[in-house]
């Protein structure tokens, strides 16, 4: 079965289990035709400043995407080590950026009195990020992050809108994920996203002690006409493939 490597909570990263040693990203093949598979593009991706609206529930913040390179990964780690128990390495995104995959993160501004965590150059919050993985017409899923301080504000949604933004526009067929089992939240945003569950890996991610957690394979086709209707409707968002 096909699958990709990760949902809200971090899998296993490539060619290994994230509690273990890491290992070097394969590049697919396709990558090889560098100009057809941008990480980051005008068109592709929101322009790196691109303002959005923010959820009622949170004071107004101006948030903008902005692509990771490895001047942020020691911020990325940070946020990363502070929301899982078994983490991405600092080697899992240095490889998969020099693997040409597409990163990117999710910025805000900081308000007056507000001393951002981890600390940037730019005195903004690191809000979020993705990282996935092109795979001839397929794009998968390989880390979506929202940092702890910033949960239930829409910021998971919009990583995965700008992500299926640039599968469409690269004229992807299917987005893979996985996602634990006990991830409830997660799931239910897949869910309104249109995804569906298509297969379960056994004992995929390591839990606590020695136990290990089932992963959920899910799916969504981004080919025009394929998603849900009704995805886009419950979270207002515009789905590029059927504008």
């Amino acid at each position: 079965m096909k699958h990709p490597r990760a949902g809200l909570c971090p899998s296993p990263p490539p060619g290994g289990d994230a509690s273990g040693p890491a290992k070097p990203v394969p590049r697919h093949p396709s990558m090889d035709a560098a100009a057809t598979l941008p990480g980051w593009a005008t068109g592709l991706w929101p322009a790196p400043m691109d303002t959005l609206p923010v959820p009622l529930e949170a004071q107004a913040r101006a948030i903008a995407f902005t692509p990771m390179t490895e001047a942020d990964l020691d911020a990325v780690h940070a946020v990363e080590t502070s929301a899982y128990g078994h983490p991405w390495s600092p080697r899992h995104f240095r490889d998969s950026l020099q693997a040409g995959y597409p990163a990117v993160m999710l910025i805000g501004e900081a308000h007056a009195g507000e001393s951002p965590w981890p600390p940037r150059p730019d005195g903004r919050w690191l809000l979020g990020y993705l990282v996935a993985m092109p795979v001839v017409d397929e794009v998968h899923l390989l880390n979506l992050t929202t940092a702890p301080a910033h949960r239930r504000q829409g910021h998971a949604q919009r990583l995965m809108q700008a992500l299926l933004d640039w599968a469409c526009r690269r004229q992807a067929q299917s987005l893979w994920l996985e996602v634990r089992e006990s991830n409830a939240p997660a799931r239910a945003l897949y869910d309104r996203l249109g995804f569906a569950t298509v297969g379960r890996r056994k004992g995929y991610y390591p839990d606590i002690g020695s136990r290990r957690e089932d992963a959920l394979v899910m799916q969504r086709p981004i080919s025009p006409g394929a998603a849900p209707a009704a995805a886009a409707t419950a979270l207002r968002f515009q789905d590029p493939c059927h504008a």
